[in-house]
C-alpha cells in the first residue's frame, strides 16, 4: 500500500447563509450534519459511510444542564415516576420543569432531510459514481447508511456527502473527505490501526473539544480505528437511560464533540458494543429490567443506527498479505454471568465459536489478531470474582479454557481487550497467550487494578490513552509492533513481535 495521503482537513461546509461552526443555531431553510459522518467496515471492495441530518450544525455547550442528583436521590425519584410511566419514560425529572431534551447540553437534535454520496478514485475522474437523493430514517434517528461496492482495492477515493432539506431546497450542507480500501490479500503493506476504549462523556479531558486522545490518533494517519465498546454510558448519570430517546441523545452529544466528529470524519472505523452501550452494567440478554421504559433490545437497535456495521456483529476484515483481525460480539448471545459455569455457559454463542474457529483455521494471513470487548487473560479486579463478567473471571473458565488453548496453538496470534481501565501486556501461565490492553480513553477514566498479583503482567500502566498496532516487513521479516500511548501521544511501551 502507497503511504497514505495527507488526511483531508474535515469541516462542516455550509452553503447558502447558514451557520456553522460550534453553535447552536439553527435555520428552517437547511440542514446540518453535526455528527459528521462515520466511514466504516471497509474492506478492499467496500465501505460503509454513515450520515445523519441535525437541524443544529453542533451542540450547545451552553445548554441546559441535567439536574445534578446524587446517586442514591436520583434512584428515589426513578423508582416513583417509572410506577407512573409516560411517553417520557419517566426522564423529564431529570431536567428542570418544563425543558426539553433539544435544550440540553451538547444536544445535537435531527431532521428530516435527504442525503446524497458522491465518490472518486484519486485522480481519475471519469471514475465519479453517486449514490442519489435518499431520506433519513426519522425513525432510526435521522441516520442513512450507504453501502459503497466494487471499489478498488488499496485505492485511494475521494468522498463527497451533502444534505438538502426537501428536494425543492438548495444543498445546505456539503462534507468532504477521503478513504483508502484495504491491499489484497496477496499483497504485503504496512498497516497502522488504532484500538480504545471507555469514551464516556462526562471523563473527557479536552473540554468542549472533547477527548484529546483523537487528536493524538489522527497525527498517526492510521489505516483504521477500533472502538472495543464502552462507547456510551447509559446506565450512569447525566442522564441516566430511561427511554429510546435519552440513548440517542448520548451518541449525538459524543459525537457531536468537534474532536471526535472530526476524527470519524477523516479514519474510517470498526465499532464494538459492550455492556454500557449494549444496555446496563455486566449485562446479558434476559437480565430482568431496571432501566424504565428502555430495554436490552432497544440498545441494540440504537447501536445499530449510530454507527456503519455489517449484518452480522461478529466479523473479520483481511488488510494485506500479513494482517487478518477479527472483531467479536460478547453480549447478544451470553448466558446469565451467574449460570453455573460448564459446557452449556457460553459468552460468544455456539454459532460465534464456530465461525471463528473455522475462518482463523482457513487464514493464510501472517499475523491473526483477536479484538475483543472483553479480556481472557487479565488479570481482573479482585472483586470480580463474585461477579463474574469475562473470560478472565473464574466463573466463565470453560469457555475461557476452550478459547485461549485454540489461540495459543495458531502461530502469529494475539489478543487485544477493551473494557479494562488500566492499559496492559499479560501473558497467560498455561497457554502463554498474550493479551493487549488499550486501556481508556483519558486519564480520567483510568482506574488502579484491584488485584496484587501481577505474576502475569508483563507492563502495567493506569492512565488512559491508546493501543496502537503496525504491522510492516524489517529487513523483510512480517513484524508487529505494539505500542500504548497516553492521551497526547506519548509512547510509554513498545513491543515488537517478529512472525513465526
Amino acid at each position: 500500500m502507497p503511504d497514505r495521503k495527507q488526511l483531508v482537513t474535515l469541516s462542516l461546509v455550509v452553503l447558502f447563509g447558514l451557520h456553522s461552526g460550534f453553535c447552536g443555531a439553527q435555520d428552517d431553510s437547511g440542514v446540518y450534519m453535526g455528527n459528521g459522518i462515520k466511514i466504516g467496515e471497509l474492506t478492499s471492495d467496500s465501505v460503509i459511510v454513515w450520515t445523519r441530518l441535525t437541524s443544529v450544525a453542533a451542540p450547545d455547550p451552553e445548554g441546559i444542564l441535567f439536574r445534578n442528583f446524587g446517586e442514591k436521590d436520583f434512584f428515589v425519584n426513578a423508582n416513583i415516576l417509572d410506577e407512573q410511566m409516560g411517553p417520557s419514560g419517566g426522564y423529564a425529572f431529570q431536567l428542570p420543569q418544563g425543558a426539553s431534551l433539544e435544550e440540553a447540553a451538547g444536544a445535537v437534535p435531527g431532521t428530516k432531510g435527504d442525503v446524497r454520496v458522491t465518490f472518486t478514485e484519486r485522480g481519475n475522474e471519469d471514475s465519479k459514481r453517486v449514490l442519489g437523493w435518499t431520506p433519513v430514517e426519522d425513525d432510526r434517528d435521522f441516520t442513512r447508511h450507504f453501502k459503497l461496492e466494487g471499489l478498488k482495492s488499496d485505492t485511494e477515493y475521494s468522498l463527497t456527502v451533502e444534505g438538502r432539506k426537501s428536494a425543492a431546497s438548495p444543498i445546505s450542507a456539503v462534507l468532504r473527505s477521503s478513504f483508502e480500501t484495504a491491499p489484497p490479500k496477496d499483497r504485503s503493506s504496512r498497516v497502522l490501526f488504532t484500538v480504545v476504549t471507555g469514551t464516556r462523556h462526562s471523563s473527557r479531558d479536552d473540554g468542549d473539544k472533547g477527548h484529546k486522545f483523537f487528536r493524538a490518533m489522527l497525527a498517526l494517519r492510521p489505516e483504521f480505528f477500533v472502538h472495543t465498546g464502552d462507547i456510551v454510558y447509559y446506565d450512569l448519570l447525566d442522564p441516566y437511560t430511561t427511554h429510546i430517546d435519552l440513548a440517542r441523545f448520548r451518541w449525538n452529544r459524543l459525537f457531536g464533540l468537534p474532536n471526535t466528529r472530526d476524527f470519524h470524519n477523516a479514519v474510517p472505523s470498526y465499532f464494538m458494543k459492550d455492556d454500557h452501550d449494549s444496555w446496563q452494567n455486566d449485562c446479558w440478554p434476559t437480565m430482568p429490567p431496571r432501566m424504565g421504559l428502555f430495554t436490552y433490545q432497544q440498545g441494540g437497535l440504537v447501536y445499530g443506527e449510530q454507527v456503519p456495521m455489517s449484518e452480522r456483529r461478529y466479523r473479520t476484515f483481511r488488510w494485506g498479505k500479513d494482517l487478518q483481525i477479527w472483531l467479536v460480539e460478547v453480549r447478544d448471545f451470553r448466558s446469565p454471568n451467574h449460570d453455573p459455569d460448564g459446557p452449556q455457559k457460553t459468552m460468544w454463542g455456539k454459532e460465534q465459536v464456530a465461525w471463528f474457529k473455522q475462518t482463523v483455521e482457513a487464514s493464510d494471513a501472517t499475523f491473526r489478531i483477536l479484538i475483543s470487548p472483553t479480556p481472557m487473560v487479565g488479570p481482573d479486579h479482585l472483586w470480580k470474582a463474585d461477579l463474574s463478567d469475562n473470560h478472565a473471571d473464574p466463573e466463565w473458565s470453560h469457555e475461557g479454557d476452550m478459547l485461549r488453548e485454540f489461540i495459543s496453538a495458531q502461530k502469529n496470534m494475539y489478543f487485544i481487550t477493551g473494557d479494562r481501565h488500566w492499559q496492559y501486556v499479560s501473558r497467560h501461565h498455561e497457554t502463554g497467550m498474550l493479551e493487549y490492553s488499550s486501556g481508556p480513553s483519558t486519564d480520567v477514566h483510568a482506574t488502579t487494578m484491584a488485584n496484587t498479583d501481577h505474576s502475569q503482567l508483563l507492563y502495567y500502566r493506569p492512565k488512559g490513552g491508546f493501543l496502537a498496532v503496525e504491522v510492516s516487513r524489517l529487513d523483510g521479516v512480517p513484524t508487529a509492533t505494539f505500542r500504548h500511548y497516553g492521551v497526547t501521544g506519548e509512547v510509554f511501551n513498545e513491543d515488537v513481535r517478529a512472525a513465526d
